[in-house]
């Protein structure tokens, strides 16, 4: 198998990835309840030595979770003309977050 790692989208799941999924307990994450959301965010918190960890399940969400951490609704950020989320992630800063980008050649 070979893993793109140009995108979360362009890589898919093999037979064995499918089969440990369907397998995978489930719960609602967003109540705290899925356990295997639960037992990766503690192992990555434990290997990072940080108090807590959380999971994004693609880059373009942790992108603009990390800008959201660093700007506040109406500010600007300076980003490389080829940056991902210069190219991509556009129209949800600006739109949903307010985030204006100024391009840095």
């Amino acid at each position: 198998m070979i893993i793109d790692l140009r995108s979360d989208t362009v890589t898919q799941p093999t037979a064995a990835m499918l089969e440990a999924m369907m397998k995978a307990p489930l719960g609602d994450d967003v109540f705290g309840d899925d356990p295997t959301v639960n037992a990766l965010q503690e192992r990555i918190a434990a290997i990072t030595g940080k108090e807590a960890a959380l999971f994004m399940p693609s880059g373009t969400q942790s992108n603009l979770c990390a800008l959201m951490a660093h700007c506040e609704r109406g500010d600007e950020y300076l980003v490389g003309q080829n940056a991902h989320t210069y190219r991509l992630a556009v129209f949800n800063l600006s739109r949903w977050f307010k985030i204006h980008q100024e391009k840095w050649r």
